[in-house]
């Protein structure tokens, strides 16, 4: 069954050209020319929303937060031409799963897609349960949810990826490198600061447990078990 991918632009002429690419790649591929339009087309066969950030209406920042809130944790990465840090971080906070500036090369933004699609655990690993548990702090591996003191957290794909691939190995430090070899494996355009950024908004969402998050300045990032 191939992925479907719901691209989201104002642009009709941005919209042809992903779309013609990527249905060359094999992709079942939808187009939303607003957020508004947007809302109504996801169904819950969508892999992956590519998502404009200034459109008229609805911005893709709000759809994202919109989305999060109903709890519907599809995969985003947000195509736009602003292209500063704090755009990348509001993208992140918001939910985005990547962030990708114009102009964009088509092989950039596949490879993207792509790497998000694939992103799993390393098929090298072993569990021997399907939960990691400490205390009141449990990551259910099937569910693919988190819950502190017996509440569900929201996380996005990134972000409980992220925190599985630390809490398997409790004190190890994973280095920013290590970080993205075993979560973007599949693509090049990753950079060290992207780390940073999902690690942090990640801690956010630990509350009052953040700090098992901890980070060894000019070593890395390692998850702490007291």
């Amino acid at each position: 069954m191939s992925h479907r991918i719901l691209i989201v632009d104002d642009d009709k002429d941005i919209c042809e050209i992903l779309e013609i690419n990527f249905a060359n790649e094999g992709f079942d591929v939808t187009c939303a020319y607003s957020a508004e339009e947007a809302l109504k087309k996801i169904t819950a066969d969508t892999s992956l929303i590519l998502l404009d950030v200034m459109m008229g209406g609805m911005s893709g920042y709000k759809m994202a937060e919109t989305l999060r809130k109903a709890d519907n944790h599809t995969p985003i990465i947000f195509i736009t031409a602003k292209d500063t840090e704090n755009d990348m971080l509001t993208g992140f906070s918001v939910g985005g799963d990547d962030y990708i500036s114009k102009p964009f090369s088509i092989k950039e933004v596949i490879a993207r897609v792509k790497a998000v699609l694939k992103r799993g655990m390393p098929p090298t690993e072993k569990v021997s349960s399907n939960q990691l548990t400490f205390d009141n702090f449990c990551i259910n591996l099937d569910t693919k949810e988190l819950r502190i003191d017996d509440e569900k957290i929201a996380l996005t794909k990134t972000e409980f990826e992220l925190l599985v691939l630390l809490a398997k190995k409790p004190d190890r430090v994973f280095s920013r490198e290590d970080i993205i070899n075993k979560l973007w494996r599949e693509t090049p355009y990753i950079t060290e600061r992207t780390i940073d950024v999902h690690i942090a908004r990640l801690r956010k969402k630990l509350g009052n447990y953040s700090e098992m998050i901890s980070n060894r300045s000019g070593f890395g990032y390692r998850f702490l078990v007291e």
